[in-house]
This record gives C-alpha cells, structure tokens and sequence, in this order.
C-alpha cells in the first residue's frame, strides 16, 4: 500500500482529510509529538493511543547514530520496533544543522556532524538520509534541508534555499520506496519572494506532499502566520500541508486557520516535564503554591487519564519531588489537550464553524509571553550546543 491523501473538506482555508498510511488513517489536521529516538519521552506506546495521538514523528539522525538504521530495519522498522505500530514520519536530519549550531558544517555534499554519542563525525547527503529513512520502514520522509534563524540576511537564506532545491532534487533521485511518502520542503525565511520561488520549484518536483520549513526559529509569531498564510496558498490543494516544528496550541490553531494539515514539535512533551500544563484559559504552572492543596483536576471536565484519576495537588507534589510519575502524567495531559483541540477543529470544520471555535478558542486560550518564549529557546538552543 502506498501513502495517498483525501481531502474531505473546507471551512474557508482551514482543511479535513484523511492521511492513508500502511501502518492506518490519520484523520487530519493532526498533531505529531516527537519521538527523538524512538520514545516520546515517559509515555509508553498505548498510553499515546489512549491520548489520541494518530501519528509520531521520529529523528533520522539520532536514530542513525543510535541504535543504527540497520538494527532497527531488522527488526521490523521503526513503528514495530517502538512497539507502536502506527504511523510513522521522520525528519531528515536537517533541523540539527540549525540546532546545533558551529557543531555542523554545511558543504553542498550534505551536512558534516560530530557524533556527541562518540564523537565521530559524519556526512548526512541528501542521499544517505533517504537510505536511512527507507531503512526506517516511515510511512512520510522527508527531503534534506538546511533551515536557518530568521535574522540572517536574505542573500544568505537565498542561498541555502537554494542549495535546499539542490538537495531536493537528489533527495527525489535517491527515493525508491514506494510504501513510503517523500515530502518536499519550502524554505525561504520570512521572504514572500523566497518563499514563491521555493514553493514553485519543489511543487514542481512532484513529492508526495510539502512541509513549510524554516519558521518557528525565533521570529515574531505575527510573521509566522503570515508565512504561513502565503506559503500554504502556493501548495497544491488536493496534496497534504506539513508544518515543521510548531506545536503550541494558539499555533496550531492559527495555522489550521491558514491551511496547514499536519504538524509536529516537541514542545507539548516538553514543557510538561517542566510543570507547564495546558488548560483552555492557557498554560498553567502545576508546580506553583497554587496548586498545593487543589482537590480537583488540573482542569476540570478534562478528559485524561491525569485528570480523570489525579488531583492537581498530587501532580504539583509529584513534579516538586522529581517523581517520574509525575512527568508521565503531565505528558498524557498535554498530549490529550493537544489531540483533544484537533479533534475539536476537525468537527468545527466539518460542519462549517471554524470560525467561531478558532475565535473563542484564542479569546480564551492565554499564550506564553513572546519575550519569555524567544528567551527560552535562545536557552534550550545555547545548552544543546554545549552538550553535543
């Protein structure tokens, strides 16, 4: 069986369909929680089934480097492997190059990293992360692509735009897997002209689907959507949306809102080992003196398992004492609100009301401090480089 996509219907640029993957359906739009090396960090494969969750996402090159591609390809792939046994996507390596910084060298051959597993080093082409993911056993890859922050000059995210469609066009050559999706990847920074000309020359190349690369790296999030907005409107319609790495609630719905079918981040899974739960008023701190001696849930009328059996007082000792089962439970919350809010959006647009949620959702819905939010990145991507 190969990867095919119906789109079911419209309310306006917000879109339902249907993702056929050989490993099941993804009802879309739909979010995909991080799976870095095969495990979306402390939840065990039924519990993100019980979540919700219709799709994960895996990282080829932390994959690569452990266990190795061809240790997971002999056992079954990567959906088995995980004993999850449902669709699978992975990246192609290329967000590391932003992540990490002066740790990679970019070289129009591939990407040149240091193992921080042993310290090798290795050249990711466009070629071996296609061999990789195919070996994977993925029911989406995705082309190599080099991603850079929002603040460097335009000549400079042309060129790697550029060299993007070079690597496309390899990438496209390399794949031979025909149970497997490849989608192409749109770069061009926070340029409508860049972005044009991306979108023309991948769409032109014929994938499987399109993901919008090169947001959600510090820019402002009014400039998010916009680019969002134009890029999405450049993609094919009968062809899925993918937007990479953007993954908080308000996002999501903004950009459901601009066309976008699919997404992943790690942030949900993240800021929930942190405390920060998500609630339809916005984020709360679990871990505060509020919630010392709270009876209830950490919202009420949730419907996850943590709501369902826990008290936000438990949770809040839970986390303040670094029990691991606090981290599971703050996990399965975020998950569920996350799945929860796509399941909402894909029946409001079914009957023709999107509006109207995406409306009250971000009237309600209270977003992190943009500043705060910058500033925390900036953090995470400062210490990564450091470890690695």
């Amino acid at each position: 069986m190969s990867v095919t996509f119906d789109l079911v219907g419209t309310d306006g640029a917000a879109r339902v369909g249907v993702l056929h993957t050989p490993h099941g359906d993804v009802p879309t739009p739909a979010f995909l929680p991080v799976a870095t090396q095969g495990s979306v960090k402390t939840v065990a494969p039924q519990e993100l089934r019980e979540a919700g969750v219709p799709m994960v996402l895996g990282n080829t090159y932390h994959l690569f480097l452990r266990p190795g591609v061809e240790r997971v390809r002999s056992l079954g792939g990567l959906s088995a492997f995980m004993g999850w046994n449902g669709p699978v996507m992975t990246d192609s390596g290329g967000f590391q190059a932003y992540s990490l910084g002066s740790r990679v060298r970019v070289r129009e051959e591939g990407l040149q990293f240091q193992s921080p597993v042993d310290g090798s080093v290795h050249l990711l082409t466009p070629e071996g992360s296609i061999a990789y993911q195919e070996a994977l056993g993925s029911d989406v890859a995705m082309v190599l692509d080099q991603c850079l922050a929002y603040t460097q000059d335009q000549e400079v995210i042309r060129s790697a735009m550029e060299r993007t469609h070079r690597w496309a066009q390899r990438s496209r050559a390399a794949h031979s897997d025909a149970r497997q999706a490849l989608f192409g990847i749109v770069q061009g920074g926070v340029f409508p002209d860049l972005r044009e000309t991306s979108a023309a020359l991948v769409t032109s190349l014929g994938f499987a689907g399109y993901a919008i690369g090169g947001l959600s790296v510090g820019e402002p999030k009014a400039m998010t959507y916009a680019t969002v907005a134009a890029t999405a409107s450049l993609l094919p319609q009968e062809q899925p949306r993918h937007l990479l790495g953007v993954g908080s609630p308000e996002d999501l719905v903004e950009c459901v809102a601009r066309g976008v079918d699919l997404f992943d981040c790690a942030l949900p899974t993240r800021v929930a080992r942190h405390g920060a739960l998500f609630t339809s008023q916005g984020r709360v701190n679990v871990t505060s003196a509020a919630f010392k001696t709270r009876q209830g849930p950490v919202e009420e009328g949730c419907d996850c398992f943590a709501c369902r059996h826990f008290s936000a007082a438990y949770l809040n000792h839970l986390l303040r004492a670094s029990e691991l089962l606090g981290l599971r439970l703050a996990t399965i919350h975020n998950l569920r609100f996350v799945a929860r809010t796509m399941e909402q959006m894909r029946e409001a647009i079914l009957k023709g009301a999107f509006s109207a949620f995406a409306e009250d959702f971000l009237r309600r819905y209270r977003p992190a401090h943009e500043e705060e939010r910058v500033e925390q990145r900036r953090k995470r991507l400062a210490i990564r480089a450091r470890v690695t």
